[in-house]
């Protein structure tokens, strides 16, 4: 039968991490996991108990709201609010299935075909992906990399980026693979830009609170000319560690709403019923509960940073990862991470997640393995290298 492949998927590409997955679980090896956004720091205890009450709840086992459940559109929106500033009611929240999910509806709602959007370089591919499923093209803005340094946003190329057909920005900070954040200057610019060339921001706020050294969130939204063109989505994913959920919610202002609502009926009609309580519960507690989880994983970025000593890796300021630029020894990210299944770590490539910060780069996530499991990355990161 002959196939012509859709045009829409000409550039999407695999993002790597299954591949890898699959071989370190085939293997029965006890690998040390660093290619996947796991973790194995466990969700909120109330959380759990709740899902489990949940499912034997006949309201949790339903279609209805098709919006999503109120418990947990009323929390994200207080949440949006208390990080932004700026007043959102549960008329501003539709629940998604995963982040990830919301994202491409907001997309899908927003850009139009051939639309351009801006994006960081790196950014995760499924980002990139979603982009242009949406019939939209990724514009990337590179960050600049200084080896042990963190990474800092190209203000001059984000200028340089804007042309005709840019009709959103699509940012993350803590940026994911990077960990880069945008710091109050940054976000000066964003917002001007948005508000002089009319753009929409599309804010993946999965890590917002992820944030390293005693760093602070700073929301956009609530910055001046900002709030009727930020639509932010957010996930139970990475803060909430409530991956296997599958919940996630965009908060957005009035006029965007019924598009927002009217593609996420046409995408996945409804999230999951029983895991939308939970959700609420544990983003209501998190602000005590997140601190804790916030040290641990800087001890684990702390733990990484000190055994890749004196390599050029970037020094993520928040998020789960850490980026090594494995082509200044003459390799790309695929072979380093085949050299390192060899070592007894599985770690995932870069290539498509960028063209300046993209396949000269391995990516590993510290979330999922304790400090005590990461002491000595450094003696195989080494010996995968040559070195």
């Amino acid at each position: 039968m002959q196939h012509t492949r859709p045009a829409r998927l000409q550039h999407v590409a695999g993002i790597g991490v299954d591949r890898m997955g699959s071989i370190a679980d085939a293997s029965g090896r006890d690998f040390l996991r660093l290619e996947n956004l796991d973790t194995d720091i466990p969700p909120d205890p109330e959380a759990i108990a709740r899902t489990r009450a949940a499912a034997e709840e006949d309201a949790a086992n339903s279609y209805l709201p098709f919006v999503g459940q109120d418990v947990l559109r009323e929390a994200a929106a207080a949440h949006v609010s208390r990080m932004s500033g700026v007043a959102y009611g549960v008329r501003n929240c539709v629940v998604s299935a995963g982040g990830l999910s919301g994202i491409l509806n907001a997309l899908l709602a927003t850009v139009d075909v051939g639309d351009e959007v801006i994006v960081t370089d790196p950014t995760y591919a499924g980002l990139l992906n979603r982009i242009r499923l949406a019939g939209g093209t990724p514009r990337q803005v590179p960050f600049t990399f200084e080896p042990g340094g963190a990474w800092r946003l190209d203000r001059r190329a984000l200028q340089r980026a804007l042309g005709p057909r840019s009709r959103a920005m699509l940012l993350m900070s803590p940026s994911m693979p990077s960990g880069g954040v945008l710091d109050a200057d940054d976000w000066a610019l964003v917002a001007n830009l948005c508000v002089r060339h009319d753009l929409l921001l599309i804010l993946d706020s999965a890590m917002e609170r992820l944030l390293f050294d005693n760093r602070r969130v700073l929301h956009p939204a609530g910055l001046p000319g900002m709030a009727e063109r930020t639509i932010t989505v957010g996930a139970a994913s990475k803060e909430l560690r409530m991956i296997g959920w599958r919940v996630g919610w965009t908060v957005a202002p009035d006029w965007l709403m019924p598009d927002l609502v009217a593609v996420s009926l046409g995408n996945v009609v409804v999230p999951v019923g029983i895991a939308q309580s939970a959700a609420a519960i544990a983003l209501v507690q998190s602000a005590e509960t997140l601190p804790a989880y916030v040290a641990e994983l800087q001890r684990r970025r702390d733990a990484v940073a000190e055994e890749l000593q004196g390599l050029p890796f970037g020094l993520p300021a928040g998020g789960w990862s850490m980026l090594l630029r494995v082509s200044d020894f003459g390799l790309d990210g695929a072979a380093m991470s085949e050299r390192l299944l060899d070592q007894g770590i599985c770690a995932t490539g870069m290539a498509g997640w960028g063209a300046e910060h993209g396949a000269q780069y391995i990516r590993f996530v510290f979330a999922n393995e304790p400090v005590d499991r990461l002491r000595g990355m450094g003696t195989r990161v080494r010996a995968a290298l040559g070195r």
